[in-house]
C-alpha cells in the first residue's frame, strides 16, 4: 500500500508546469521508434520533462498514437496529461450524448447546452483538447468499441478502455494481443470514490535504475485480462485488496444481466449479495473478503465519478502510459486500486509472479 497525497500533489504540479503549449506533432510509425531528432524549439519547450525522462523518451512519445474508448471524467484527465506531454496523436471514441453525470465529472464539458447540445462526448472533448495543445493531433473516431477490427487497432500503440462492458474489454484486449505489432492495453474505471486500472503490456522490456545509478534491463510478462480475472481466489495473496473482489462480483453481476458498467443501483443489492455468496462458495473464500458496505458504495455510485479520484486515476494512468512508451521505470503489474475511504492506492500482481 502507498500514501498517494504527496505523489498526487507532485504529479499535478508537474503537469501544470508543462503549460498548454506543445511542439510540432511528428509523423511516422508507432511508439517503438525514436530515430528522428527533436528540433531546438521542441527541446527548449520540453526541457523540464526531458530532464525527467530523457530525450529518447520524448522522441518516442511524439511518435506514439493513442486511442481512448469511452470518454468520462477519468479518461479526460488522462487525455489532458498526455496531450500536454506531447503525444503524437490522440483519438477519442464515444458516440454517447452528454449527460448530467458528465457535467459533474468532466471538466472539459461546459455547463452550456448551446455548446454541448446534440454533440457526443468525444466531439465536445476533442475541441477542448485541441485548445490545450493545438499542435497535437486530436480527432474523433466514430464507431462502437465492441466492433472495432484488427486493421483499425493497428493504427495505435496504446489503447485505453473505460465505461465498457467486460465483454468489450476482453474483446479489445484479445485483439491487441493478436496483432503483429506491440499494442499496450489499459482499462480504467472510476466508481465515485473508488477506482481500478488494469494494465496489459504483454512482454515488456524496460530500464530500471539500480542503487549504483547504472540502468539494468528488466523483463516482465503480463497476463491478459481474461487470464488475470480467471485466477482462483483461493490462490491469491491474503493481502489482496477487498476492492479487487468487489469489482469482480459487480462485473459478474452486470455481465449476467447484460448491463454496462454503472447500470446498477442499490435496488440490485439483494441480487448482488446472492452473486457474492455464490462466487465465494465456488472460490472457497469467506464472504468477509467483500464487505457489504463496499458493495453498497459501488452500487450507489452508479455512473457517477468523484472528480478528485478522476484526477488521481488519470494522473497515474498518464504516468504509466509514458513509462510503457519510454520503456523506463517500473510499470504497474497489473492492477491498481484506489479508495478515497483510506486515501491509499494498492498495486496487485494477479496472477502472482511465481
Amino acid at each position: 500500500m502507498m500514501d498517494l497525497s504527496k505523489y498526487v500533489a507532485d504529479l499535478i504540479c508537474f503537469f501544470r508546469r508543462l503549460g498548454i503549449r506543445a511542439f510540432r506533432a511528428m509523423g511516422g510509425g508507432g511508439g517503438g521508434g525514436a530515430e528522428e531528432e527533436l528540433t531546438a524549439q521542441e527541446t527548449a519547450l520540453y526541457d523540464r520533462q526531458i530532464r525527467v525522462w530523457g530525450v529518447d523518451a520524448q522522441k518516442r512519445l511524439s511518435k506514439a498514437h493513442v486511442l481512448v474508448c469511452g470518454v468520462n471524467g477519468t479518461t479526460i484527465e488522462f487525455c489532458k496529461n498526455i496531450v500536454l506531454a506531447g503525444v503524437g496523436s490522440l483519438s477519442l471514441m464515444d458516440d454517447h450524448m452528454v449527460t448530467e453525470d458528465d457535467l459533474n465529472s468532466n471538466f472539459l464539458i461546459p455547463h452550456d447546452e448551446s455548446v454541448y447540445g446534440g454533440k457526443s462526448r468525444a466531439e465536445v472533448c476533442c475541441e477542448s483538447l485541441k485548445d490545450f495543445n493545438p499542435m497535437v493531433r486530436v480527432a474523433v473516431a466514430k464507431g462502437n468499441p465492441s466492433l472495432i477490427d484488427g486493421t483499425f487497432i493497428d493504427m495505435f500503440d496504446i489503447i485505453v478502455v473505460s465505461c465498457a462492458s467486460l465483454k468489450t474489454k476482453l474483446f479489445i484486449n484479445d485483439n491487441c494481443r493478436k496483432r503483429s505489432k506491440h499494442i499496450a492495453f489499459y482499462s480504467v474505471e472510476c466508481k465515485d470514490s473508488c477506482g481500478e486500472i488494469f494494465v496489459d503490456l504483454q512482454d515488456h522490456s524496460y530500464l530500471q535504475k539500480k542503487p549504483g545509478g547504472e540502468p539494468e534491463q528488466q523483463e516482465l510478462k503480463y497476463p491478459s485480462l481474461q487470464e488475470a480475472i480467471s485466477v482462483p481466489w483461493k490462490d491469491l495473496s491474503k493481502r489482496t485488496t477487498k476492492l479487487y473482489y468487489a469489482m469482480r462480483v459487480l462485473e459478474s453481476y452486470e455481465s449476467s444481466e447484460g448491463r454496462d458498467p454503472g447500470e446498477t443501483s442499490l435496488s440490485d443489492l439483494p441480487a448482488v449479495l446472492a452473486r457474492r455468496k455464490d462466487m465465494c462458495d465456488r472460490m472457497s473464500v469467506d464472504e468477509s473478503k467483500i464487505p457489504t458496505s463496499l458493495l453498497e458504495r459501488l452500487l450507489a455510485a452508479g455512473k457517477k465519478e468523484h472528480p478528485p479520484v478522476c484526477a488521481i486515476l488519470g494522473g497515474i494512468l498518464g504516468q504509466e502510459v509514458i513509462k510503457s512508451i519510454s520503456c523506463k521505470g517500473d510499470p504497474i503489474k497489473n492492477f491498481f486500486y484506489f479508495d478515497d475511504a483510506d486515501g491509499k492506492g494498492a498495486m496487485e500482481d494477479i496472477p502472482p509472479t511465481s
